[in-house]
């Protein structure tokens, strides 16, 4: 039987040991998933909102032993965990005040004497989710899910597991209804027979490219539904009127939050040359202030990557760079899976780091001349997630945002997730979107009523 095991990254001691469940175990959770979705469904988004809004208080009671589970499985600070269950808290609230809104039927004027457009559940969702926001990004799909009448099956990244049974013990001491949130203790061999359960109506992943096709064919095989946010290389466009040091504090704080472990981060700077010096000279000032040690210590501003493998990873980026031509500026240095904040220069568009997508607190800077070499240079990679345009000319950035081939823009400011908005990616970054009315909407059938 296989024996999952979470490491905490900075000690590389045993968090937990987790045995993964045989078929019938997880068949069983499909069942009781199901027969607890038609109840749920039956209930009004006023009712489900209310268990949110406990779940909500649950949340932050629990605050500080969810963000040292947090922080114990992969090495996040404390602080951005406990800001990672703040975000959870503001979820469950916004969803469960406005899912009525934005799931409202539709009258549409035709000639019949009725005709709606309604949204209802698909029913039981699978969502196979990553490690590196571990409790963010699985309240981030089963919030909005499960507040449209889905119930949800959670495959988590096998070194949170600790997480992913803390947020199903959340859901049952906030009330619900068994087999509304469930954990499937297993790998990603079982996912193929999972989909191809009549009783699951669709899969979202959050993860890599790879991850995401091969979960995208499975799902396609047997006709169903899939939402993809795969992974993304974020360029940070510096114009020449840009705030100099707005830019710098941003691209650096973007680049290094999580210790540079998130999809959104501003992973390739792309700067005007008539500027590039005293930005560089910026971010460096501030990569080399940054403090690296023990997550859970109060002064420690970047804590280690979360496996070593992929430190392993970050490293050969590295070094295929600097064989290619980049120079290394700061950092550079690895022990075990505490990777020491860097800065490269001199990137061109053909080395591992510009076309690769980068997990770790590695900043890389571009030279460019001009507005169409930014464009291009941005949209020369196979992701599209995000991007960001730094320019005190908000008219000429709205012009370039719609050059852009990614799924949101943000001028002037960091690049985040924010409940109020979709977020979402194009090319090899994914499809479908999470969060607001969009990311609601993804978890449902749309329905025509036409009564002549």
């Amino acid at each position: 039987m296989t024996i999952f095991e979470s490491i905490n990254p900075y000690t590389l001691q045993t968090v937990g040991q987790y045995q993964a469940e045989n078929w019938q175990q997880t068949e069983s959770k499909i069942a009781l998933a199901k027969n607890t979705q038609i109840y749920w469904a039956s209930l009004s988004f006023e009712q489900r909102g209310v268990y949110f809004l406990r779940l909500a208080d649950y949340l932050r009671a629990n605050q500080a032993v969810i963000a040292e589970m947090i922080t114990a499985e992969m090495g996040k600070i404390l602080a951005e965990s406990r800001i990672e269950v703040e975000r959870c808290v503001k979820q469950c609230v916004l969803y469960a005040s406005y899912t009525a809104g934005f799931l409202e039927t539709q009258i549409v004027a035709t000639e019949a004497q009725i005709s709606t457009v309604s949204h209802e559940p698909v029913g039981v969702v699978l969502g196979i989710m990553p490690w590196n926001f571990p409790i963010w990004q699985v309240l981030r799909f089963a919030v909005p899910a499960i507040m449209a009448g889905n119930v949800a099956l959670l495959k988590h990244a096998p070194n949170v597991l600790g997480c992913a049974l803390m947020i199903e013990e959340a859901f049952s001491k906030s009330g619900f209804p068994e087999g509304v949130f469930q954990v499937v203790v297993t790998d990603l061999g079982a996912v193929p027979r999972i989909l191809a359960d009549d009783r699951v109506g669709m899969v979202t992943l959050t993860g890599s490219e790879r991850a995401g096709a091969a979960v995208a064919a499975i799902a396609g095989a047997n006709i169903k539904k899939s939402v993809l946010e795969l992974g993304g290389s974020d360029a940070l466009i510096v114009l020449p009127d840009a705030d100099l040091a707005a830019a710098a504090t941003v691209a650096v704080q973007s680049r290094m939050r999580n210790a540079g472990q998130a999809c959104i981060a501003a992973k390739r700077f792309l700067v005007d040359r008539s500027v590039k010096k005293e930005f560089t000279e910026r971010v460096l000032e501030l990569i080399q202030a940054h403090r690296q040690g023990d997550p859970t210590a109060p002064q420690t501003q970047i804590g280690p990557l979360a496996r070593i493998d992929l430190a392993q990873n970050l490293q050969r980026q590295l070094t295929l760079s600097i064989q290619q031509g980049a120079r290394l500026v700061t950092g550079g240095q690895r022990q075990d899976c505490n990777f020491q904040p860097t800065l490269l220069d001199g990137v061109m568009p053909q080395n591992t780091v510009f076309q690769e997508e980068t997990f770790g607190p590695l900043a890389v800077i571009t030279e460019i001349k001009g507005e169409q070499q930014a464009i291009e240079y941005a949209n020369q990679s196979r992701f599209g997630l995000s991007a960001s345009i730094w320019t005190a000319d908000l008219v000429r950035a709205q012009q370039l945002a719609k050059k852009l081939e990614v799924g949101s823009v943000f001028v002037n400011t960091i690049v985040q997730s924010n409940t109020r908005l979709p977020i979402g990616g194009v090319k090899k970054s994914g499809y479908g979107r999470e969060l607001a009315e969009e990311g609601i909407k993804e978890f449902c059938h749309t329905k025509t009523l036409y009564i002549k």
